[in-house]
C-alpha cells in the first residue's frame, strides 16, 4: 500500500516522501499513526551527523509512534485490528512493526501522552539502575525530555530532595512542574552549595563536559548515572573524581538490557513500557506540560528548522497524524 513518512536523504536535510508498505508478516502488525514524538537529543545529533552517530543516510528515523493496529500478521495472538497501541516504529502514517515491540495502550491515556512511551522507558531504565532509595538526594543534570522525565521517575523512587540543573533558566520550571524540588544554574552560585551532596547524580544532557560537573556533584561513595548519550569525548580525572570518592558510575544505555526477563534494577523493554503506560493511566506520571510544540506531520521539517537551531524552548515535539 502507498504511504509517507520522514526521511533524511542526507545530513541536515527533512523531506517528506511517499513510500510503499508492505503487508504484515508472520510475527508482525501494520500501524496506522496518530501521533509520533520526536526525540530531541537523539535525532537532532543523527539528522546533524554528530559524534557517536552512523553517519549513514537517507534515514527515516523516529521511534516514538502512538496509534492503531491497521491489520494483524499470520501468527499473531493478543491485538486486534482498531486497538489502540504503541510502538517502537518510526516517523510516518504506517508503519509495520514487530510485535515485541508494540505494547496495548489502556484506556484514558491520549495518543499524544501515549507517544511519550519510549522516552520514558529510556529515562526509567536509567533511574532503576541508579537504585534509589527513599530519603537520598538526586541530582538530574540537563533539564531536557530525557532529564524532566528522570526528575519524575527519581522522584516516583523516593528521592528527596530532587536537584534539576540547567543552563537555560526556561527549562527549571517545567523542571519544578516535573517533580524538582530544587531547580539551579550550575554556572550560579547558590549550585556550589550542593557540591557533594547528592547520593545520586543521573547525568541527562548528552554533552562531554557535564560528566564532570557530575561526578563533582556526586558525594564520596554515590552512584553517577550517565542516561543521556554523549556526543563528543569526555577527559576525566579518574584519580580525583571517581577512584579517590569511590563513585559508582553505572552506564545506561536503553539497549543494555535484558532481553526476556526483567531482573532487579533492570527490566526488559516490554516491561519497562507496560509501567510507563500504566504510570500515565494512573495520572502518577505526567507529560502534557512538557509538549512545548504541536505541528501537522506534513510540516515536520519545519520542526526539524527548530530542532536543527537547537531552540531551548522546544522540549517535547509531537507530530500530528490524523
Amino acid at each position: 500500500m502507498k504511504s509517507w513518512g520522514v526521511v533524511w536523504p542526507a545530513p541536515g536535510q527533512v523531506e517528506i516522501e511517499e513510500r510503499e508498505v508492505q503487508e504484515p508478516g508472520a510475527g508482525e502488525l501494520l500501524l496506522e499513526a496518530e501521533r509520533t514524538l520526536i526525540s530531541p537529543g537523539t535525532e537532532r545529533a543523527f539528522l546533524l551527523n554528530l559524534p557517536n552517530t552512523s553517519g549513514r543516510y537517507p534515514q527515516r528515523p523516529g521511534y516514538n509512534f502512538a496509534g492503531r493496529v491497521a491489520a494483524v500478521g499470520p501468527g499473531v495472538e493478543g491485538f486486534s485490528t482498531g486497538q489502540r497501541v504503541v510502538a517502537a516504529a518510526p516517523h510516518a502514517a504506517h508503519a509495520v512493526a514487530r510485535v515485541d515491540r508494540v505494547c496495548p495502550v489502556p484506556e484514558g491515556v491520549e495518543a499524544e501522552e501515549a507517544a511519550f512511551f519510549n522516552m520514558g522507558t529510556i529515562s526509567l531504565q536509567g533511574v532503576r539502575r541508579a537504585r534509589i532509595e527513599i530519603g537520598e538526594m538526586v541530582a538530574v543534570i540537563g533539564q531536557g525530555l530525557v532529564g524532566l522525565l528522570a526528575a519524575q521517575f527519581a522522584r516516583l523512587q523516593g528521592g528527596v530532595p530532587i536537584l534539576a540543573v540547567d543552563p537555560v533558566e526556561g527549562r527549571l520550571a517545567h523542571s519544578l512542574r516535573s517533580g524538582a524540588d530544587i531547580a539551579l544554574n550550575p554556572e550560579g552560585e547558590p549550585f556550589k552549595g550542593f557540591l557533594e551532596k547528592p547520593q545520586v547524580v543521573i547525568e541527562a544532557t548528552g554533552a562531554p563536559e557535564p560528566i564532570n560537573t557530575a561526578l563533582q556533584l556526586a558525594r564520596p561513595g554515590g552512584r553517577v548515572v550517565l542516561l543521556a548519550s554523549t556526543r563528543g569525548e569526555t577527559r576525566v580525572n579518574f584519580y580525583r573524581d571517581v577512584h579517590r570518592k569511590g563513585l559508582v558510575v553505572l552506564g545506561a544505555h536503553n539497549h543494555a538490557r535484558p532481553g526476556r526477563q526483567s531482573i532487579p534494577g533492570v527490566w526488559t523493554w516490554e516491561e519497562d513500557c507496560g509501567a510507563v503506560l500504566e504510570l500515565l493511566q494512573r495520572g502518577r506520571l505526567q507529560v502534557g506540560h512538557l509538549i512545548t510544540h504541536r505541528v501537522p506531520a506534513r510540516e515536520a521539517p519545519r520542526a526539524y528548522g527548530l530542532l536543527k537551531e537547537w531552540d531551548p524552548g522546544l522540549i517535547g515535539v509531537v507530530l500530528e497524524w490524523r
